[in-house]
């Protein structure tokens, strides 16, 4: 007797409501094992691996590769059987799928903020932005996915279907009042996000309207014929169209551009800057470098910013809190996790070292390490994305000296840190060549006064001016 069984897809963290099916691991008729990866999903801010629940046949999926699907919409079908019972229940499946590697770690643990103190407030501000509408997915029914009379194609051959229909022939359109969607094989569909095409602009010259790879490129070379007109400059030489890229707003970009624009309409931003001498810890450095007992740790000057931060925050705690609208609270952390900035190939992202206060500069240089590399690889676990109380963002890895960041929402302050320059500088009553950093600190005026935050920046550069100091303040 067999029992079929239906996974939906999880919320795998901080409320996100759809995510893109990137790969699917397993095919129909594939046998899976309990907590086997069958797709690599793409939510706002990370790729996730996601385990089967139970174990069994694949008997349908229910969305292509590139579709992007609800929390709660069924992902995939699978016949575990007559020992349906003796399977995971998939209400447990969430926290296992958040992890994006097979190596276990204590992700609810590590989620929760640090141990906070709540102080009621006196005055009210505006409340959050408004989230706006969720986007419809696309999806197909489970019998435009069975294969279990046709064998599945080689991956480089399988082509996405000529219509988002569901199978009965209702023709329906998706929520975007399309009914045809564009016909090409994942690789091509890959080549096209790379770049940054919009394949539903694009007309297919292969067999039947298949898009190639040669009309891909010919679009990101802006040489390619869409049957749109192409929008005109509006300048003095009408008549000469300009060519355009149009590029979907989704995964990181969209989530982050939503944050930003929370963040900036949401909390009154303050920003201070301070120009301090960093030869002294540039000399640390160097000494820790040519130490053997630290050989394979990766010691920065953002390593030393994130930790003279920590000490910092310590002693001015207003910087590390948040602002509690809905409650008409201050909360203040306990401790630090600290959000480290990253540029990567799919936008930026902020993950946070837990506790980073507890952490020497060694340990802290390895954490940092860690999610850097990470986040590099697209393989940021969600626990790591939430939960940060303050923020560093390092500018001077693009040569920039200073500027004005906007805070990640939820958090009273970041700090920007600019390029270290050798710059004439005033030294012992003579002018010298010295290292020299400028430091961006932007602050929640709500949370944090001028007198605070100056405090705080202040300490964060006498740290950085005489390393040595960390030692009566910490």
């Amino acid at each position: 007797m067999s029992t079929i069984r239906d996974f939906a897809l999880p919320d795998l963290g901080e409320g996100l409501t759809e995510s893109e099916i990137v790969a699917w691991r397993v095919q129909v008729g594939d046998h899976v094992e309990l907590n086997q990866i069958i797709a690599d999903v793409e939510t706002a801010k990370a790729v996730v691996e996601l385990p089967s629940p139970f174990e069994g046949t694949v008997t349908a999926l229910h969305a292509a590769e590139g579709e992007t699907v609800n929390v709660g919409e069924k992902l995939f079908s699978c016949d575990t059987g007559g020992d349906g019972e003796a399977a995971a229940p998939a209400e447990t499946t969430t926290e296992a799928a958040a992890a994006p590697s097979a190596a276990p770690e204590p992700q609810a643990e590590a989620a929760a903020p640090p141990t906070e103190t709540r102080e009621p407030t006196l005055v009210g501000y505006g409340a959050g932005a408004d989230r706006g509408p969720k986007r419809r997915a696309r999806r197909l029914g489970a019998a435009a996915l069975r294969e279990d009379l046709v064998p599945a194609p080689p991956e480089h051959d399988r082509i996405e279907p000529d219509t988002a229909t569901h199978p009965g022939g209702s023709g329906g359109s998706d929520g975007e009042g399309r009914g045809e969607r564009p016909r090409s094989t994942p690789p091509v569909r890959k080549l096209a996000r790379d770049l940054g095409i919009d394949l539903e602009q694009l007309v297919g010259t292969g067999e039947r309207g298949l898009i190639t790879r040669s009309d891909v490129e010919a679009a990101a070379s802006g040489t390619s014929s869409t049957p749109e007109a192409p929008v005109e400059a509006p300048s003095a030489s009408r008549g000469h169209p300009s060519a355009e890229t149009r590029i979907p707003i989704k995964g990181v970009r969209k989530h982050t551009a939503a944050a930003m624009v929370r963040s900036a309409f949401t909390a009154p931003h303050v920003t201070e800057f301070l120009t301090v001498d960093v030869t002294a810890t540039m000399e640390l450095l160097a000494g820790i470098r040519a130490d053997r007992a630290y050989a394979g740790h990766k010691v920065t000057p953002l390593t030393v910013v994130a930790k003279a931060l920590c000490i910092a925050a310590a002693r001015t705690p207003e910087i590390n809190s948040r602002w509690d609208e809905e409650a008409q609270e201050i909360v203040r952390f306990a401790g630090v996790n600290l959000g480290i900035a990253a540029a990567t190939e799919r936008g930026l992202v902020v993950p946070n070292v837990k506790d980073a206060e507890r952490m020497t500069l060694i340990e802290l240089a390895d954490a940092i390490a860690r999610l850097a590399e990470t986040a590099r690889a697209g393989r940021t676990a969600p626990a790591d994305l939430s939960g940060g109380t303050i923020s560093i963002t390092n500018i001077g890895v693009f040569g920039i000296d200073a500027g004005t960041p906007i805070l990640n929402p939820g958090e009273a302050a970041i700090l920007a840190m600019g390029a270290v320059r050798r710059t004439p500088w005033e030294h012992r009553g003579e002018i010298a060549l010295r290292e020299v950093m400028t430091l961006s600190l932007s602050f929640d005026h709500r949370l944090v006064d001028g007198e605070q935050g100056s405090r705080f920046l202040a300490d964060v550069g006498r740290i950085l001016r005489d390393p040595g100091l960390a030692l009566t303040m910490a």
